[in-house]
């Protein structure tokens, strides 16, 4: 079990950073009982304590932000300028929640006579668990760690694997910002262990953001014991273009949103369905503008250039997705080349790739594909672009424009997702909720009901003497 098992590798150069051991099974068991006995004292304070906490993390995080960033890129691929962004984000969550959070947590009065007083409470649960990816190491965290801190909940984090150094760094920014010992704690555990913290009794509720396979996993896991869960898993989210009257300015859109961290991001436009009389003229538009991308350094964040995957797991996977595409019977019309050499040849590159003609009902055809892989279908009509958009397992975010009025909203508002935007993307910001349906999980983080999933709702009635 203190065999190295999280370790920190630079994606862009393949260099080993770092490397550390699972918890060991004392420290577990403490970490346990810190997070339990920690809750009493964290949930006795006032709301607006904790939210002071909350807007002072906010501040740690700003004042971190380029220490931060340069670990997301260091540490992942991400490109400098994405990694600033998260990091900014990342603080806005905080700062979101500690200015609403006593709002959001207020009670609700549903009977005051002379007689009784009836509100509806919004109290915390308890220890939580956190397991968190390694695609938005920042942000993820930030979004379920924030409005269940000024809840009053506490938490035990399990981040990825990969990203041991940005799981340290959170926790020592908490720390600065002087949340208590036991409220909140990072933890490099196993799998086994995993499953033990969640059998544990103490533990109130897990929250997982990652692949439907682990999903499955850990609802299972959480169902068997009674614990709440929120998942937030694949999405193989359409993209539709019914009509353009820019199809290169379509194309550079289309492009840049899927290329967005390495086409590493669940709720990336992972289908894109083009209506056939301009089908031809954005494909070549997509390709042109592929063509014209590069191998880059993300810690240069140079524009027209593209980064690494974040690992060589992730790298070997899209490669053996494409073959079996091609077997399948799909056109890969460029792209999709391992770079073995040059400058960035000992890092996990994979050039990106535009995929036509996906035979539907193959098995690849249902696939995520977590990496740079532009899939673009053809439709001949609005009716067929909405099933072809509702035939997949998954269902997370959505996407689609048209230039005639009414033409988008009638197709967006039949769309089978959690997020849907018409004619522009669903806003991502810290005020809006995020999560799917199907497939890809159930709950919603950020927002007011961000902060409305590990709550004890209580029915609280005081008859007047």
């Amino acid at each position: 079990m203190n065999a190295p098992a999280y370790r920190s590798v630079n994606p862009t150069t393949g260099e080993l950073l770092d490397e550390y051991p699972h918890i060991t099974a004392e420290d577990l068991s403490a970490a346990l009982a810190a997070a339990d006995e920690a809750f009493g004292s964290w949930a006795a304070r006032p709301i607006e304590e904790r939210a002071e906490v909350a807007r002072r993390v906010s501040e740690v995080l700003r004042e971190r932000g380029d220490e931060l960033a340069a670990q997301v890129t260091r540490e992942m691929g991400k490109p400098a300028p994405e990694a600033a962004g998260e990091a900014e984000l990342a603080a806005d969550i905080f700062a979101y929640y500690a200015e609403h959070g006593p709002e959001f947590a207020a009670e609700q009065v549903l009977s005051d006579t002379d007689k009784e007083r009836t509100v509806l409470q919004h109290l915390p649960v308890g220890p939580l668990l956190g397991i968190m990816p390694w695609n938005y190491p920042l942000y993820q965290v930030a979004r379920f760690v924030a409005p269940n801190l000024v809840l009053g909940n506490t938490i035990l984090l399990k981040h990825a694997e990969s990203t041991p150094g940005c799981a340290l760094a959170i926790e020592a920014a908490l720390r600065e910002a002087g949340v208590p010992e036991g409220v909140y704690r990072n933890i490099f555990a196993g799998h086994e262990q995993v499953s033990e913290i969640i059998a544990d009794p103490r533990i109130q509720g897990v929250s997982l953001t990652g692949s439907e396979r682990a999903g499955a996993a850990v609802a299972e896991q959480a169902g068997r014991h009674l614990k709440k869960a929120v998942l937030e898993l694949g999405g193989s989210d359409p993209w539709i273009l019914l009509s353009s009257d820019d199809i290169e300015k379509d194309a550079a859109k289309a492009v840049g949103v899927r290329l967005e961290n390495a086409g590493q991001a669940c709720n990336s436009n992972k289908r894109i369905i083009v209506s056939a009389d301009i089908y031809d003229r954005f494909v070549d538009a997509v390709i042109a503008r592929v063509a014209a991308l590069s191998p880059g350094d993300p810690a240069d964040g140079e524009e027209d250039t593209y980064g690494p995957l974040s690992s060589r797991k992730a790298a070997d996977t899209i490669e053996e997705q494409l073959t079996r595409a091609v077997s399948a019977g799909a056109q890969l019309r460029i792209g999709g080349e391992r770079l073995v050499e040059g400058a960035f040849g000992d890092g996990f590159y994979v050039s990106p790739a535009v995929l036509t003609d996906v035979p539907r009902g193959s098995d690849i055809y249902y696939e995520e594909f977590f990496g740079p892989v532009i899939t673009i279908f053809r439709v001949e009509s609005d009716e067929e672009a909405l099933e072809l958009a509702n035939d997949t397992q998954y269902g997370l975010g959505s996407t689609v424009y048209a230039t005639e009025p009414g033409r988008a909203e009638a197709v967006g508002a039949k769309l089978r997702a959690g997020m849907t935007g018409v004619n522009g993307a669903a806003p991502e910001s810290e005020d809006m909720p995020f999560g799917g349906v199907k497939r890809s999980g159930y709950g919603r983080e950020l927002g007011p009901v961000g902060m409305d999933e590990f709550v004890n709702k209580r029915l609280y009635s005081v008859r007047k003497a």
